[in-house]
């Protein structure tokens, strides 16, 4: 299985932290986010991985070089200054991740999840991981009903924790799947949410998940990340 970081962000919440240091190679427990993801990546035998870069790109294979010390082969996908956004994001990788399910996770979020608990081959298109609504987002995003069907609406909303296994044809027809976001970036390629294609594809059971119910953060302000290092310091 190969696996896609997404590591394009902007990180502008987290200035002035992120000014000269891209958001996924921000330091929390003495190790940068991605340093975390990599390290259970190579654990559970993953060997190829393709992390998307925007801002400040050229930091990346400074800190990370090309994976050869965690036994992986890291490859850099430019997506332009302008981030390319979740969907957009992952179509413009597909090239590079072949045909086969891979494994996709945020860059800038820190968990104690397991992936070696997810599926090589989901059920359906994607198999997503789920968290409850944290405090500062308390709406949620979709619902996991009793067999394990992610739904846009239900009882108990959780939150997309940005880790998930999906197939390529995933993306089969998306455009008529995009909503009023979508745009051309400067340039050419799509830019679009992943989020309205999952939910178009919800309706006939093709989107499956599980529920963690353990340590998640999304390391999106200074102060998350001060929780953080205190919460891993002791």
């Amino acid at each position: 299985m190969k696996a896609l970081i997404f590591a394009a962000g902007l990180g502008e919440r987290m200035r002035p932290l992120t000014d000269h240091t891209p958001k996924p190679l921000i330091e929390a427990g003495g190790k940068s986010l991605i340093v975390w993801h990599l390290e259970k990546l190579a654990a559970m035998g993953v060997q190829d991985v393709v992390i998307n870069t925007s801002w400040l790109a050229d930091r990346f294979p400074v800190v990370l070089g090309d994976g050869a010390h965690w036994g992986l082969r890291i490859q850099y996908l430019y997506e332009g200054d302008t981030p390319l956004e979740t969907g957009g994001g992952m179509l413009n990788a597909l090239a590079l991740l072949g045909e086969a399910p891979f494994l996709l996770v945020n860059g800038d979020i820190w968990t104690d999840f397991d992936f070696n608990r997810l599926p090589r081959e989901p059920q359906g298109l994607a198999h997503l991981v789920m968290i409850d609504p944290p405090g500062y987002a308390t709406h949620g995003d979709f619902a996991l009903d009793p067999a394990g069907h992610v739904r846009g609406d239900g009882e108990r909303r959780l939150t997309y924790a940005g880790i998930g296994v999906y197939r390529p044809a995933l993306l089969d027809g998306w455009a008529q799947h995009v909503d009023d976001h979508a745009s051309i970036a400067g340039n050419g390629k799509p830019r679009f949410r992943l989020a309205p294609i999952l939910r178009a594809h919800m309706p006939a059971g093709r989107i499956h998940g599980e529920h963690h119910a353990g340590r998640w953060t999304d390391v999106g302000t200074p102060e998350r990340l001060a929780d953080l290092n205190r919460e891993l310091s002791r």
